[in-house]
């Protein structure tokens, strides 16, 4: 799906529908993480030109996608847990000013839109159960929809265009059942009312926690796994 400002009307290339299905087979682990990219592989798979390939890994490398090195060639990202950590550090920072700047900026309709988006993941089974708050990308997703609401163009290329598809990459290789289900989509409800009330201090701030607060979830999942991993290895030694 190529996540786009609504108000933007541009022409799909075949680099674009390219670009687009290998971002979403890295993303959701089709392409290994750490792979290697042949590149006569793919044009071959997609019948395009090496020149039109090329402009698409171009695109996958500024996402962060893909990294490429001369006379080596291009590899699909490693997700390690620094990776992953430092990029929330990066979100925390980030999404809070954008919230701040959406409390200042976002219209009456984008708010009762987001609310309505809130009503329909409230009904999501996974959610009820409070094992997983899955959102689909784009318009679905409440991170996304308050970027956007910024109104802030470099916030909204970074955090949209540069980093949104690597953070979903991480979403999905690390998992997205998470204890903090129910407790995420209760501070997403705080946050979107303190946007509504159009207090950008508040909204920052709760944003920030919200972030922070999943960060600190990833850690002690990552520091049990390490223990169980410890575990098994005495057991077995």
């Amino acid at each position: 799906m190529a996540l786009l400002n609504p108000t933007q009307q541009v022409a799909i290339t075949t680099a674009d529908k390219v670009f687009e299905q290998i971002q979403n087979a890295i993303v959701e682990g089709v392409i290994a993480a750490g792979s290697k990219i042949s590149e006569p592989e793919l044009a071959k798979k997609f019948q395009i030109s090496r020149s039109t390939l090329r402009e698409a890994l171009n695109r996958l490398e500024k996402c962060h996608l893909i990294v490429r090195k001369a006379n080596v060639g291009s590899r699909v990202v490693e997700c390690t847990i620094e990776g992953l950590l430092e990029i929330y550090i990066v979100r925390e920072a980030l999404e809070g000013m954008a919230c701040r700047q959406a409390a200042q900026n976002m219209t009456d309709e984008e708010i009762a839109n987001m609310k309505t988006m809130l009503e329909t993941h409230s009904q999501a089974k996974d959610l009820k159960d409070g094992v997983a708050y899955y959102q689909e990308e784009g318009d679905l997703d409440f991170h996304y929809k308050v970027i956007l609401g910024s109104h802030n163009k470099e916030l909204i290329n970074i955090l949209c265009g540069q980093l949104y598809h690597l953070v979903r990459m991480y979403r999905c290789q690390f998992g997205m059942n998470s204890p903090r289900a129910t407790r995420a989509f209760d501070e997403h409800s705080r946050i979107i009312e303190a946007i509504a009330d159009r207090d950008g201090e508040l909204a920052e701030m709760l944003m920030r926690r919200h972030i922070a607060a999943s960060r600190k979830n990833i850690e002690n999942k990552i520091a049990l796994k390490s223990e169980q991993n410890q575990h098994t290895h005495n057991s077995t030694s």
